[in-house]
């Protein structure tokens, strides 16, 4: 039999909660991220928030087809933060748990858009902000136009809010065995491959690799987890900062390509070590009774979190000082060039050895990295 919607509040409650547990959880994973934001962009994060509401206040000013593509491009950036956390909102073992239970359809729906307001109603917050300073500053663009203004942020503000239920919505449309990863097996008594020859340095090598492929690449690709995105995202930014640097173009200072470029290479190294230290936390009670040299598999995980920085320093030297004849007519200084290597391969190697550091110390390490390779990566073009 179905439950009635009182005898179901329990079910409200719960979503809400666990809404409220995932984004706490958020905020603690990206405390020390925001740490570096705030020291290196606040200037700039409080330029955004002024302008969040700018694009539904401009709007008005334009003829329908642009206000249209305005007023649905702020819907959507309203509705962006539920779809990036809508895993932490709505998690798979949740949707497992709550597939058998006869949970009524409009309940569901009340919860998504409980659930969905408890994110766009702070982010009403900074749009009140926003839109705040535009009406103190009173431009003349917008005084003729100032209710349609108004109205029109706050009805973006409003389908962000529908699309985002619906996102959530779906998810819960889905079924839970989907969102798990499907070769998934119920975990078993651990036996690693045994050593055909134990003198062998090639196969230690290969059944190295095999187990650091199975416990430290492939869980950072299933199911729910984005660390493999991540640092892919990180690289591919890395590598591109580093070439738009070189060829700095002269709408921006080459410094601030540099700065970008710094500040990418440190965080892929920084968020690649933090996430190898948390698997390892994770393996390490049940991996104590493995007959296997472990630790040395966990020295060896934490040292290829320093393999996709080396790939952005080799395309950097590659770059600089691959075509040494070239040097000098493209007008940068391959001695500072040098320099910067030589500081980014010391940088990189001390965020990923000094273990002991507490987080407040890692994060003035990397920021103060951060500092040194722009301050000698703005040297490059004199």
């Amino acid at each position: 039999m179905i439950l009635s919607a009182t005898s179901c509040s329990p079910y409200l409650r719960f979503r809400i909660r666990m809404a409220h547990q995932a984004m706490l959880q958020f905020v603690a994973s990206f405390k020390t991220s925001l740490e570096y934001i705030l020291l290196g962009f606040g200037q700039v994060l409080v330029g955004l928030i002024a302008c969040l509401a700018l694009p539904g206040l401009f709007a008005a000013t334009r003829p329908w087809p642009q206000a249209l593509g305005l007023f649905a491009g702020q819907a959507l950036v309203a509705s962006a933060p539920v779809w990036l956390l809508r895993k932490r909102l709505l998690p798979a073992q949740a949707l497992l748990w709550c597939r058998p239970l006869p949970i009524p359809a409009g309940l569901q729906w009340r919860a998504n858009i409980a659930v969905a307001g408890m994110i766009i109603v702070p982010l009403s917050v900074a749009y009140a902000i926003s839109t705040t300073i535009w009406l103190y500053q009173w431009p003349d663009w917008l005084r003729p136009v100032a209710p349609q203004a108004l109205l029109l942020t706050t009805g973006s503000l409003l389908l962000g809010w529908i699309i985002s239920t619906l996102v959530l919505a779906q998810r819960c449309r889905l079924p839970a065995a989907a969102r798990l990863d499907p070769d998934r097996r119920a975990p078993g008594p651990y036996a690693p491959r045994a050593f055909a020859n134990a003198g062998a340095r090639a196969q230690r090598m290969r059944t190295a690799l095999y187990h650091w492929r199975q416990l430290f690449w492939l869980p950072f690709w299933r199911a729910e987890n984005v660390v493999g995105i991540q640092q892919t995202a990180l690289l591919l930014g890395a590598a591109l900062g580093i070439a738009v640097w070189l060829w700095h173009p002269p709408v921006v200072p080459p410094a601030l390509w540099g700065f970008n470029a710094a500040i990418l290479l440190m965080l892929l190294t920084d968020r690649g070590d933090k996430a190898v230290t948390e698997q390892i936390a994770l393996l390490r009670p049940v991996a104590a009774a493995w007959p296997a040299r472990i630790e040395r598999l966990f020295r060896f995980a934490r040292v290829s979190t320093l393999l996709p920085g080396l790939a952005v320093m080799a395309w950097f030297a590659l770059l600089t000082l691959g075509h040494l004849g070239r040097a000098d007519s493209a007008g940068y200084s391959t001695t500072v060039a040098t320099v910067w290597l030589c500081f980014a391969g010391v940088a990189q190697v001390a965020v990923v050895s000094l273990r002991r550091l507490s987080v407040r110390g890692r994060v003035g390490l990397v920021i103060s990295a951060i500092i040194i390779l722009t301050a000698i990566g703005s040297e490059l073009w004199n």
